[in-house]
């Protein structure tokens, strides 16, 4: 009889041990989360929670959406899925499949909660849609910028083609007379023109249209100060921008003008030791000339 006692009283230990292994289980399977929905793809929401943790439920035919209302939260209307949008503040159960997959028995939330969501996604999709405005505006604004980009490097192409055909016709007419001088200061590294050199090159543009046969020489020069190869660059763009100033608003036709000479560091005409010889240096020398056949004639 004792020994009946005992074995009954084992084989009711490990019952209650399996059912409380069951139990355990079943719990831990179960999820019940309140937070805030920061994700949605297709029939997936991820729901952040505490501080920041979340937590990834799947949505499937059993899952109950509703919303609930009243003093005590016991009003509870039925709502679609689509409802589940970023920003909604729910309250979430879900329970593990056999993959480990959190699947979504229940989401419930407030009237209030899901206006204020709507609300603030509205907001998203209105500054979305500016943000896409302002870009395409962008994008507009920079094809037009390339446009006319590749319509002035056509311009500059034939204002070289022009420039080469006339050093090909004055090429040979190595005898002049100088006319009219003018020379252009530039400061330190830089190539623009100073305002105050936009008249004088103006008034000898104009006084150079009365003279028959005209050209207009260009020569940049630049001081030793620097690489050679950027002085050479520099020489060059100031020549450049003096042609077009003449070009431009001195209306110079390009079949008068010379093809603008970049001379670098050749014929220093200050000492470059000095700041004032170095000033002396940075220059653009613009000539009026004649050929001497041509006032002969």
């Amino acid at each position: 009889m004792k020994r009946y006692r005992r074995n009954a009283f084992t084989s009711l230990a490990v019952l209650s041990a399996l059912a409380l292994v069951f139990i355990t289980a079943a719990i831990a399977d179960t999820t019940k989360i309140e937070g805030i929905i920061v994700g949605r793809s297709g029939n997936e929401v991820i729901v952040q929670y505490l501080q920041g943790a979340e937590l990834a439920f799947l949505l499937n035919d059993s899952t109950k959406v509703s919303q609930v209302g009243g003093v005590f939260k016991a009003r509870r209307t039925d709502k679609s899925m689509a409802a589940l949008i970023p920003g909604l503040k729910v309250k979430v159960e879900g329970e593990r499949n056999g993959s480990g997959q959190l699947i979504a028995t229940s989401v419930k939330f407030s009237g209030d909660d899901l206006e204020r969501a709507q609300v603030a996604a509205a907001a998203n999709r209105q500054q979305h849609e500016e943000h896409q405005a302002e870009m395409e505006r962008q994008a507009a604004a920079l094809r037009e910028q390339n446009e006319q980009l590749k319509q002035q490097q056509a311009e500059i192409a034939s204002h070289k083609a022009q420039i080469d055909a006339a050093v090909a016709r004055f090429g040979q007419m190595d005898d002049y007379y100088i006319l009219d001088e003018l020379t252009v200061y530039f400061v330190n590294g830089k190539t623009a023109v100073d305002a105050k050199y936009e008249a004088p090159l103006l008034e000898l543009a104009t006084k150079a249209q009365s003279i028959n046969g005209y050209v207009i020489e260009v020569k940049g020069y630049a001081s030793t100060a620097g690489s050679t190869e950027v002085n050479q660059r520099l020489s060059e763009d100031r020549a450049d921008n003096v042609t077009n100033m003449l070009l431009q608003k001195g209306h110079v036709p390009l079949t008068r003008i010379l093809a603008p000479g970049a001379m670098g560091e050749a014929h220093q005409v200050g000492k470059d030791t000095s700041a004032e010889g170095q000033a002396q240096n940075r220059r653009v020398v613009v000539r009026v000339l004649q050929n001497k056949a041509i006032a002969g004639i």
